[in-house]
């Protein structure tokens, strides 16, 4: 299981490291005329995608990618109005896809910003690059908080419907046996018997409210 799970990161981490490369080569390109253009095709697709199929978390997190770095190198790279999207896009990524994704994104935008750097810049600039590192530590944070609450909701789910089917059981038998009292009714005894299943099945009922009440929807 740890290897499947450390494989789909190391293949989500080299596509999203593309995916943020080819915006970097963006500008380079004639195509950085249609940058609107591109810009909106990419919403249109994902919002489609989410409307009518079933958009997978890696490519609503492709097209996130691609849309923000394309808007920042497009205006200005580290000195964009817009470089600040980089932080939600980290957060968000955290929490799409797997949290050491917002470490890769921070490591190879950090990286690629320096590459791609203007000379003579003045240091000014790389404040915001740098900031992106002391960023990604509450990225991770949330991230993994993020899984750790998915992974406590899903074990309350399983644990409360494993209760049910439990209970369910047991209301079951009670039932059999009131049935069966009925059917052989004699006296005193089966009266008996009735009785102390109505009232275990009082008492299973009153657990099943409690658990409504303590597991709300």
């Amino acid at each position: 299981m740890y290897i499947y799970n450390m494989t789909y990161e190391i293949v989500h981490s080299l596509i999203m490291v593309t995916a943020i490369a080819v915006t970097f080569l963006f500008p380079k390109t004639p195509l950085v005329q249609y940058d609107l253009q591109i810009i909106a095709g990419l919403f249109i697709i994902l919002f489609a995608g989410k409307k009518f199929l079933n958009l997978s978390r890696l490519l609503e997190s492709i097209i996130f990618t691609l849309v923000i770095f394309i808007i920042i190198n497009t205006t200005g790279g580290a000195a964009s109005p817009f470089f600040f999207l980089i932080y939600f896009l980290m957060f968000s990524l955290s929490l799409i896809l797997e949290p050491v994704i917002s470490i890769v994104t921070t490591l190879a935008s950090v990286i690629f910003f320096l590459i791609f750097l203007p000379q003579q810049q003045s240091i000014n600039s790389l404040l915001p690059i740098f900031a992106l590192v002391f960023m990604t530590p509450f990225a991770l944070y949330m991230g993994k908080e993020h899984i750790k609450n998915d992974m406590l909701k899903n074990k309350n789910q399983n644990l409360q419907r494993d209760t049910f089917l439990f209970h369910s059981l047991i209301l079951k038998n009670h039932l059999k046996n009131i049935k069966n009292s009925l059917e052989n009714f004699m006296g005193d005894h089966e009266l008996s018997e009735i009785k102390n299943s109505t009232s275990e099945i009082e008492k299973l009922m009153e657990k099943f409210d409690d658990l409504e009440s303590n597991n709300p929807q």
